[in-house]
């Protein structure tokens, strides 16, 4: 049997398919491992080369195999994809993550430890929670709407539409209709104190954490876009703030051939949810930039005077992006435009 220098993981549930290759690339070992009998399978090999697509479970199996001695590597799944054969099963995909990880130019995601991933967690936890307070208020307020009662948005109107409820007759919202109205508003209050207790021990891991205290001083940076770009971004896999701009999806979609340079609309690639923070916040920018604010540079001015604000809000979203890069890389902190140029 030929030696095995790389062993790549399609996990699962219960089962995690092994394709070991050689020196060569060429296959040498496939065969199904219980999940297990995964650690006690690699207790007995030599230390060598893991690979396996990034997701949320890797990352615990990752740790787990370094502390055997063996090197890991996360592969994220998009750059995987292109090399599965025709017929998608265990063992070609298996194969295709093998076939990803020979390729010398080939991105990994780095290993995450266990405190970066428990604060990653609690905000996970907290856009779950404001997700579901969202659809239970767009619920009540549709249910009320069927029978006639309405308030403005935000808070406010929404205090005002349970105001109303409780107080309307029963000639216009049966009482049947009025109770499963409340619950809904008893649904939202046990949110709405979850969400209090979550921003609580957000707050303090944001002044636990000296990289997010830092990135905070940005303007259109609080302590929700701080602290995740702190938890989620390791700086040092970037060799640029453009390439972080880039892997963020914050860049213009390329399609050039023969010569000719055609680009598009941003590219959405990368983390979803730290684009979407980063275009808040440069949007928030935007809303108060006039001459003489302290958060309006020169530079975003003009651009708002020949460019569409939302336009404005995603490349003033690029910049900050390449600050926080420049920021997490060199330890550095936040500098006006206006002490720079002085």
């Amino acid at each position: 049997m030929e030696e095995i220098t790389r062993i790549s993981i399609d996990t699962s549930k219960h089962v995690f398919t092994l394709h070991g290759s050689d020196r060569e690339g060429r296959a040498v070992l496939r065969r199904n491992v219980r999940r297990h009998e995964v650690v006690r399978y690699f207790e007995k090999m030599k230390p060598l080369e893991v690979a396996m697509e990034a997701c949320g479970g890797s990352h615990h199996w990752g740790r787990t195999l370094q502390a055997l001695g063996h090197r890991v590597r996360l592969i994220p799944p998009q750059y995987v994809k292109p090399f599965v054969k025709r017929s998608k099963n265990d063992r070609n995909d298996a194969q295709a993550i093998s076939e990803a990880a020979n390729r010398p130019e080939m991105r990994d995601v780095p290993v995450k430890s266990v405190g970066v991933q428990a604060e990653a967690m609690l905000l996970s936890v907290r856009e779950l929670l404001m997700r579901q307070r969202t659809q239970l208020i767009n619920a009540l307020r549709g249910h009320a709407t069927e029978f006639g009662l309405t308030a403005a948005k935000g808070d406010k109107g929404l205090a005002a539409l349970r105001a109303e409820i409780a107080a309307v007759p029963d000639t216009v919202l049966p009482a049947v209709a009025a109770e499963a109205l409340q619950l809904l508003g008893g649904e939202i209050d046990r949110i709405a104190t979850r969400l209090a207790q979550t921003d609580k021990l957000m707050m303090r891991r944001h002044r636990a954490s000296e990289a997010s205290r830092r990135l905070g001083h940005i303007p259109g940076v609080g302590p929700v876009v701080a602290l995740s770009f702190a938890t989620r971004v390791d700086a040092s896999q970037f060799c640029s703030g453009r390439h972080f701009a880039a892997w963020l999806g914050l860049v213009p979609k390329q399609n050039t051939t023969g010569g000719k340079t055609r680009l598009g609309p941003i590219s959405r690639a990368g983390d979803e949810r730290l684009r979407q923070l980063l275009v808040l916040g440069a949007t928030a920018v935007i809303r108060h930039a006039r001459p003489g604010s302290p958060t309006a540079s020169p530079w975003l001015l003009k651009l708002l005077e020949r460019k569409p604000r939302k336009l404005a809000a995603v490349a003033l979203a690029n910049k900050m992006a390449r600050i926080i890069w420049a920021m997490l890389a060199r330890g550095d902190d936040y500098r006006r435009p206006d002490k720079v140029a002085a």
